[in-house]
């Protein structure tokens, strides 16, 4: 049915996290958000279960679901979500994945998950050789 309204539907996607042993308070209630505070004061927000109570289910899963399907029955990952997302399209037997990279210390342990946020070139560097292995 076509109301004629325009809707903004922003989902905060993994925003959820543990507190801080420190201060007993999350990230996200510790961070100073003027913005997303302003657009909550002059918005309706909610909470949704996007597949069954006690499933944290992952980005493809979840958003499947909040545009009504089935996240059961339809099985997306989020590499397939974000191929298409830049207007890459899968035939029927591709496979998308999708990847972080990441900082490691000397004793190989994960110090940060996106590397720094490196840029497109160099991302693009790093896939080209690992492309060879």
């Amino acid at each position: 049915m076509e109301t004629g309204s325009k809707i903004v539907m922003l989902v905060v996607d993994g925003l959820g996290g543990l507190p801080d042993p420190t201060t007993g308070k999350s990230e996200l209630e510790t961070a100073h958000l003027p913005n997303l505070d302003k657009l909550a004061q002059i918005s309706e927000a909610g909470v949704t279960t996007p597949v069954l109570p006690g499933i944290t289910p992952g980005s493809g899963p979840g958003h499947m679901a909040l545009f009504g399907y089935d996240p059961i029955k339809y099985l997306v990952g989020r590499g397939a979500c974000e191929s298409l997302g830049v207007d890459i399209q899968l035939g029927p037997n591709a496979v998308a994945a999708r990847a972080n990279f990441c900082t490691l210390d000397s004793e190989g342990k994960i110090i940060d998950r996106r590397a720094s946020r490196i840029d497109s070139d160099k991302a693009i560097a790093l896939v080209d050789m690992l492309g060879g292995i």
